[in-house]
């Protein structure tokens, strides 16, 4: 059951006929268990109870008109759009192991390589046995180059390497693997800050994203992550995977309101074409 549908289920909008207390209550409670978080959900509701009060809106339909444009705004605080904008253009990809972060690489390298762009993919993870091999495999289906070293190597090496094929071959962009291991703040800082450096080096003038990549099953441990990983990596952009199935899609609010870092991709099946641009007006037409 997906978030939508679990929003349907529970009947948020359904069964009422005024906007009272017990209205506001089961509002909140139901929001709070789609994974909104709970002060993204108090704000909202009193959010709510404040647009309706001033423009006198007493019925059901009105309040859910108001809370889609609460939520909208929430979702659009940030700018989502990708910056690609030099040559090469470099994403690096982080988060823990599990959520989908090779497989997040391979669908944007097949997106960006049928959009007429030259991509190449970096195996920055060197420490996760397998890792290298899983993106190549990606990389064939892409139909794009992957540049990777042993099992153990140093990821600063692997990106030195990338970078330098990147400027021979007159690359397009560079999405850069990054171990999910590093649950260390200092580690994993370190880490990044150690590719940052080699990348500033060969490719100083190159735009720069960091995705952090976070399965919406994880619900509220989602939100830990990103907050830690925001602390520790000034990340960029979202991209949220798993959000069908069983997926509770409020914690894309949460995030987005709490962090104020934008979600730019969502993950809504298994297929090479199932990783879509985050639509944030979209998003909240489908959740009311």
């Amino acid at each position: 059951m997906g978030f939508f549908d679990k929003i349907k289920k529970i009947g948020i909008f359904s069964g009422f006929s005024q906007l009272d207390d017990d209205f506001y209550d089961e509002l909140e409670e139901s929001l709070v268990m789609a994974d909104m978080g709970a002060e993204t959900t108090m704000e909202a509701v009193e959010e709510l109870k404040d647009r309706c009060k001033a423009r006198k809106i007493k019925d059901v339909e009105g309040a859910k008109a108001c809370m889609r444009e609460i939520l909208a705004e929430y979702l659009s605080q940030e700018d989502n759009s990708m910056n690609l904008s030099s040559t090469p253009a470099v994403v690096l990809f982080i988060g823990v192991n599990g959520v989908g972060k090779t497989t997040s690489i391979g669908k944007l390298a097949a997106r960006w390589k049928r959009e007429g762009k030259k991509v190449l993919l970096c195996a920055g993870d060197t420490f996760r046995a397998a890792a290298a091999d899983q993106l190549t495999i990606w990389a064939e289906r892409a139909g794009v180059d992957i540049i990777k070293q042993h099992e153990g190597a140093d990821p600063a090496s692997v990106v030195y390497d990338a970078m330098s094929a990147a400027k021979a071959r007159r690359t397009d962009v560079v999405l850069v693997d990054t171990a999910g291991r590093l649950h260390n703040k200092q580690n994993l800082m370190n880490e990044l800050n150690k590719i940052s450096r080699v990348i500033d080096r060969e490719c100083p003038d190159s735009s720069r994203e960091t995705l952090l990549v976070l399965d919406a099953t994880t619900g509220q441990n989602g939100l830990i992550q990103a907050k830690q990983f925001s602390e520790a990596a000034g990340v960029t952009g979202i991209i949220l995977t798993k959000l069908d199935g069983t997926a509770k899609g409020g914690i894309v609010i949460a995030i987005a309101k709490e962090l104020g870092v934008p979600v730019k991709f969502v993950g809504v099946g298994e297929g090479v074409d199932d990783l879509q641009p985050f639509d944030a007006k979209a998003f909240a037409e489908a959740l009311l």
